[in-house]
């Protein structure tokens, strides 16, 4: 597995694989890897002559400063996963590369981006479309897969890539979930024992409740702080606070 830590070096080398006749996937992650992450990792290994994993931080799309800071970084193991997983080439550029502008250009979107998660964290995903638009544009990869479990970044991304007409596909992949129901995240590390405990009770209380309204009732009876509880697109989705930690999750209804 090769790394590269400049964008330049990335672009040069992925120039020399533009004459061969092979398939590039690419699977955007902002590091602290777990089982999910993988997932998506092994099925891209399993479908493309290569393989791209980015390790990067976005701080663009944290409108919480506390949130940013605390967010876990565990890169020495990070890539030891992804060369066990048989990744070929990891990104890992710093910030100051990613936005020489000082984040003057953005992408924007008015509708979806405004709902759900889009309502309670202002500017979150402009930086997460912006990001991805630069990560797509120096991957140049054929396909591109992202978990279910962040439902609305996907679907904006999936819309992204069509509008802009961006020669890549965005590829679905379920969520992964731990034995109790809890779907694997990246903050999940900051729960205490029990808290993560608890926290598999969103999944359960989606899944069981008859509406939206007896599912985000039945959180804040359990303790949880319910950020919203809605349904769209066939699915019910949920944000809420434990521990001081925001956890989202949605299930098909």
């Amino acid at each position: 597995m090769k790394t590269f830590t400049r964008v330049q070096a990335w672009r040069t080398a992925r120039a020399s694989l533009a004459g061969k006749k092979s398939t590039l996937g690419f699977v955007p992650t902002m590091g602290a890897l777990h089982k999910g992450h993988l997932s998506l990792v092994e099925r891209s290994v399993k479908e493309n002559d290569y393989t791209l994993v980015s390790l990067f931080v976005n701080p663009t799309q944290f409108n919480n400063k506390e949130d940013f800071e605390k967010y876990p970084n565990s890169l020495e193991e990070d890539l030891k996963l992804l060369d066990r997983a048989g990744v070929d080439f990891t990104l890992c550029p710093p910030a100051a590369e990613m936005y020489a502008d000082d984040y003057r250009y953005k992408v924007t979107e008015n509708q979806i981006s405004r709902i759900l998660c889009g309502a309670f964290r202002p500017g979150h995903f402009d930086g997460v479309l912006t990001v991805v638009m630069k990560l797509l544009g120096l991957a140049q990869a054929q396909r591109c897969y992202m978990g279910e479990k962040d439902y609305q970044q996907l679907m904006l991304i999936r819309e992204m890539a069509e509008n802009f007409f961006l020669p890549v596909e965005i590829i679905p992949c379920p969520t992964v979930r731990e034995k109790s129901g809890l779907a694997m995240s990246s903050r999940n590390t900051r729960l205490s024992t029990e808290g993560r405990e608890r926290a598999a009770l969103i999944y359960k209380t989606l899944r069981a409740a008859d509406n939206s309204v007896a599912a985000q009732d039945q959180l804040l009876d359990l303790g949880f702080k319910v950020e919203y509880v809605e349904e769209y697109w066939g699915r019910r989705f949920a944000a809420a606070w434990l521990e001081n930690v925001r956890l989202i999750d949605n299930v098909q209804i």
